[in-house]
């Protein structure tokens, strides 16, 4: 599969693959493009295009993952990927399957209700989990990496930061670094094993392709903190110690 380039027009990029609508968002690109290239939409919203490029590549073909490219990438392109693919989860795919699963329990008759019910509270638990995951990132992971990449690339770099690192080294977070997206599997055999014939299928339907697509973008983003994000902070860590130690 050749990859997306930057002289293809971007409405060729989304007619290859729809499912990359929401990686356009999270660089915030609207619809709209008309028949500009990848590269001409890029500079208008200031977006570095190889790095663009990079992401959509590796979410449209799972074969494609430069890792040695994305670790030249600065780590507050990664950054800032990383937390609107958090809003993303948080503010439009969590509630749209909570909406799909009222819609399901509302279609169901009572027999059928008992089973929702316990899909119902199985995702909930779910969100509980993605939302705790995701605090932990946002309001400790990251803004702890933001403050070491800052300080080494302003050449500012102290004691101070070997007691920081010591303390929050990105390979403990990286040991402990839970795969939410397990649990999403378990709920996807919930309802491909266990739910009962519904009178309007195209609701359940619904709810187990947007629990695939989750399940999709959330591998990926889980594969980007693996592979690219936790690595090059080790890498910075590893220079501020190995300079002021």
């Amino acid at each position: 599969m050749a990859p997306f380039d930057s002289n293809m027009k971007m409405a060729e990029l989304i007619h290859s693959n729809y499912l990359l609508l929401p990686i356009l968002n999270r660089f915030d690109i609207q619809l709209g493009f008309g028949d500009r290239t990848i590269n001409e939409i890029c500079k208008e919203h200031g977006i570095n295009t190889d790095f663009f490029l990079v992401i959509v590549n590796s979410f449209h073909d799972h074969e494609y993952f430069p890792e040695e490219k994305l670790l030249s990438f600065p780590l507050q392109h990664i950054l800032d990927y990383v937390k609107k693919s958090h809003k993303y989860y948080l503010e439009i795919k969590v509630p749209q399957i909570e909406n799909l699963i009222r819609t399901l329990k509302d279609k169901s008759g009572k027999s059928e209700i008992k089973h929702i019910e316990l899909i119902e509270h199985f995702f909930e638990e779910y969100k509980a989990e993605l939302i705790e995951h995701i605090e932990d990132e946002e309001n400790n992971v990251y803004p702890y990496v933001t403050s070491i990449d800052k300080a080494f690339n302003e050449g500012r770099i102290d004691k101070s930061h070997v007691s920081l690192i010591r303390k929050n080294s990105i390979r403990k977070y990286a040991n402990a670094h839970t795969n939410v997206e397990d649990k999403l599997f378990d709920l996807k055999n919930i309802l491909i094993k266990y739910l009962p014939p519904a009178k309007d299928y195209s609701v359940s339907n619904a709810l187990l392709i947007e629990l695939f697509r989750l399940e999709r973008d959330l591998n990926d983003h889980a594969r980007i903190e693996d592979k690219i994000l936790f690595p090059k902070v080790g890498h910075i860590e590893k220079e501020i110690l190995d300079t002021l130690t």
